[in-house]
């Protein structure tokens, strides 16, 4: 039975890097060698490493490992560890006087909750690789979503705990997709009846519901946001894809976000969407993209579901069960 994770797709590999105490991690996606890969980037401030290559205009090069980590612009240096746990194990491009790995990576924004303590760098991007497995991975606060946190309108005394999560699914034709998000979103992460699962928060008026809130009250500028946003997406399949066909995917999967977070794609997020294709199995593209995209809005409803407190984050969950305990004590006193 699928377990809804990413490693659901035969021969993906996912590992994580995590230290809870300082609220940030980072996580490793290594597909087969071979596999294809591309990109669609929907938010304003995104920070990347090696995107270029994933251009439909680029050449079909292979994707070796795939990072997305915490620590800002910083936590790209993870990727060199990435680099170097690919070439020790003979992954990468044939370039003739070495085997070059093509790691394309991105960050969340992570520093307010670390208050900038640590960041992941190289050893921590390695011991990402060195925990790659196919086993199903976990989710909630471990990896890239450590540091994840949503809901930011109302800046760091309203924001809940964002994550890292997954949702997978078989098709018709025996193709797997399988998506994993980090959500680190500046806007509210909301359920599938369209009420708030973990958003900004107000000790008076509860969830203000931020797509309402930023028309009364809209940002004066970015950064008095408390910080930069971000959901990162891998979309994984053993379809056969081009690389046109995986950005494509790509980009339906960003809709699937889009029906989870709002507001979300904006200036103030770093959005990025990825697609791997290990390219086994013959599948349709189109289905493959509108497949993608449910699962993208399940992922990040299972990141939020999934999350813990870090650092004294609290989840969504947490925020509306402390809500209701006058009432539910109100109640008991009455019974």
């Amino acid at each position: 039975m699928p377990a809804d994770r990413l490693t659901d797709v035969p021969g993906i590999r996912v590992g994580h890097w995590t230290d809870a105490d300082a609220g940030t991690g980072c996580t490793v996606i290594i597909p087969p060698p071979g596999s294809i890969g591309a990109v669609d980037v929907r938010g304003g401030g995104p920070s990347t490493r090696e995107l270029e290559l994933l251009a439909p205009l680029a050449g079909d090069r292979e994707v070796t490992a795939l990072l997305l980590t915490g620590g800002s612009a910083f936590g790209l240096a993870a990727a060199d560890g990435v680099m170097r746990w690919c070439e020790e194990q003979g992954l990468g491009i044939d370039a003739g006087a070495a085997r070059i790995p093509v790691v394309p990576a991105a960050v969340i924004y992570d520093l307010g909750i670390t208050a900038n303590g640590r960041r992941p760098g190289s050893d921590e991007g390695y011991a990402a690789c060195v925990a790659a497995s196919t086993a199903p991975h976990e989710v909630g606060s471990v990896g890239a979503g450590t540091g994840a946190t949503v809901g930011k309108v109302l800046g760091q005394r309203g924001w809940c705990k964002g994550g890292l999560g997954s949702a997978s699914a078989r098709l018709l034709d025996d193709a797997t997709v399988a998506v994993l998000v980090v959500v680190n979103a500046f806007g509210d992460v909301f359920d599938e009846r369209g009420e708030v699962l973990a958003g900004a928060w107000d000790v008076e008026r509860g969830f203000v519901r931020a797509p309402t809130y930023v028309l009364e009250a809209p940002p004066e500028h970015p950064r008095l946001s408390d910080g930069e946003h971000t959901t990162l997406v891998c979309v994984a399949t053993d379809a056969v894809l081009s690389k046109i066909e995986a950005g494509q995917v790509a980009r339906i999967a960003q809709t699937g976000i889009a029906r989870a977070i709002a507001p979300v794609h904006t200036p103030l997020d770093g959005d990025v969407a990825f697609c791997l294709a290990t390219g086994t199995r013959s599948s349709s593209a189109f289905i493959i993209g509108v497949v993608a995209g449910e699962l993208a809005a399940h992922a990040v409803r299972n990141a939020v579901r999934s999350a813990v407190t870090i650092r004294g984050v609290p989840t969504g969950a947490e925020r509306a069960l402390r809500a209701s305990l006058p009432d539910r004590l109100e109640m008991d006193g009455k019974e």
